[in-house]
């Protein structure tokens, strides 16, 4: 089977790479031609534009960033659905809002398209073992046809329901709490440092305690190693709190605790951090603590160099 990926970032990439290497013909596009060169280099193939990538697959995976870029891939000049035909499906994996995912779909719908909605989490490691996790919603027919390549994806798959929008849905609500436990873990490691512990053993001692969270262990260790690789900028999670703080608005839901994360994550935003690792918040939290509003001030605790801006 043909397989295209527009959108060859972090998670796209490895995607693609694995999908490659189970011996499926797969083809990308990506606004970042270095992106697209490392793509090549694990044997898949290059498109000129999006609409030439839709028009050699038959299922095209989406994996930009927000909901604008989706619009451009598909919709836009040169877009996806130019070229795509009756029958053929595209899987939406970025996480955007429910009421964007269901526009997207009833545009394709009209061309005889089918949509996938199918957020992802778990990192590019995971993706590019196949062990992240999709929240799919979408026909249970159409989820069967393309189960050799959703196995090959995620061997954590999780069908929310056939109703597209829902694994927006659910993805956000995932986000907002990873994005707590994230805020949280930071904060708490910052406390320890400030009353003189030792941050490696109490991280260790909460890893086998109940304050543990995966999200915590994982930007922790990369905080604590002064790991400067971007692998989930700061503002990929910054947009989906937002975006899950509106969904709550629009139910009528209070969530105070989402809500302080996302001014948590607003912050460091604010100072200048939207294309470093998410795990910046703990160095963020401790410029705080410490009065310096640059992290670079931070004893103990190297600056992370900001990558050039990037889409897709």
């Amino acid at each position: 089977m043909s397989i295209g990926v527009v959108g060859v970032g972090n998670m796209g990439l490895a995607m693609a790479l694995r999908l490659r290497d189970a011996g499926m013909a797969v083809a990308v596009r990506d606004i970042d031609g270095a992106r697209e060169a490392l793509a090549a280099q694990g044997g898949c193939t290059v498109a000129v534009d999006a609409a030439a990538l839709a028009a050699g697959c038959e299922l095209l995976i989406v994996a930009v960033v927000d909901a604008g870029q989706c619009d451009e891939v598909l919709l836009g000049a040169g877009g996806a659905a130019t070229t795509l035909r009756p029958g053929q499906t595209v899987m939406l994996c970025p996480t955007i809002a429910p009421a964007d995912t269901e526009r997207l779909a009833a545009a394709l719908a009209v061309r005889g398209v089918d949509v996938i909605d199918a957020p992802m989490s778990g990192g590019p490691l995971r993706a590019r073992q196949g062990t992240m996790s999709l929240m799919l919603a979408a026909d249970a027919a159409l989820l069967q046809r393309w189960q050799a390549v959703l196995a090959q994806l995620s061997d954590r798959q999780f069908r929310v329901s056939e109703r597209v929008g829902d694994g927006a849905r659910t993805k956000l609500v995932n986000n907002l709490l990873a994005a707590a436990n994230l805020a949280a873990a930071a904060e708490a490691l910052a406390l320890a440092q400030q009353v003189g512990l030792d941050a490696a053993t109490t991280l260790g001692v909460i890893e086998q305690s109940s304050g543990q969270s995966w999200i915590g262990s994982d930007r922790l260790h990369r905080a604590l190693a002064c790991d400067a690789a971007a692998q989930a900028h700061l503002a990929l999670l910054a947009k989906d709190t937002a975006l899950a703080l509106d969904l709550a608005r629009a139910a009528g839901a209070a969530v105070p605790v989402g809500a302080a994360a996302a001014a948590c994550f607003a912050g460091a935003m604010a100072a200048g951090h939207a294309r470093d690792d998410d795990s910046v918040l703990l160095r963020w939290l401790q410029a705080q603590r410490s009065g310096n509003l640059s992290v670079n001030k931070v004893p103990g605790l190297a600056p992370a160099p900001a990558p050039p801006p990037r889409a897709g």
